[in-house]
């Protein structure tokens, strides 16, 4: 997998201040994708084990409340066997972080049924994330005054506890603190 960028304090990919990781490769293909250079799956750099060093220190500090991941496609198979090991070593050393993703694609019918990105790695993939903003971007639907994403198709949900109520479950700004 390679990506494109590792931003070290963000604070427009998730709540609070956090580290995002931008992977390369993406078959949506959005119009009007803000990163169109990611859809690109040899674009940028080369994820490596160096890469996670740098990801890990820089998420070590207590101000930094989590990683997001986006792209790119973190949910192209080929991305979550390279992303997995991340996050399980995230859960497992920084367990207060909390861990956001962006797909293009959407909870039920893409990465909890058979298709495409589906894959030996996707149910253990969600089960160390917290909140997944779900769905393509949709130009026609663009609203730049929503929270955390881009338009209003897309879903901000709670994955945990979506996954234990067997329901989506959305994800609230407000009352509910994702492992805070």
């Amino acid at each position: 997998m390679n990506y494109g960028e590792i931003k070290k304090c963000d604070i427009a990919n998730g709540e609070g201040v956090r580290v995002t990781l931008f992977v390369s490769g993406c078959t949506h293909h959005c119009e009007g994708c803000f990163q169109p250079e990611t859809w690109s799956f040899s674009y940028g750099k080369p994820f490596d084990g160096t890469t996670v060093q740098e990801l890990m220190e820089a998420l070590a500090p207590d101000y930094v409340d989590g990683l997001t991941l986006l792209g790119g496609e973190p949910f192209e198979p080929d991305n979550q066997r390279a992303l997995l090991p991340l996050l399980r070593r995230v859960r497992a050393e920084l367990p207060a972080k909390n861990i956001w993703a962006y797909t293009g694609y959407t909870l039920e019918t893409d990465l909890l049924s058979p298709s495409r990105a589906r894959c030996e790695c996707t149910d253990e993939m969600l089960s160390l994330i917290d909140v997944l903003v779900d769905g393509e971007f949709i130009l026609s639907q663009k609203n730049i005054s929503l929270s955390f994403r881009g338009s209003e198709n897309q879903r901000l949900i709670d994955v945990q506890k979506t996954l234990s109520q067997g329901s989506v479950v959305w994800w609230n700004l407000e009352s509910d603190r994702v492992r805070m």
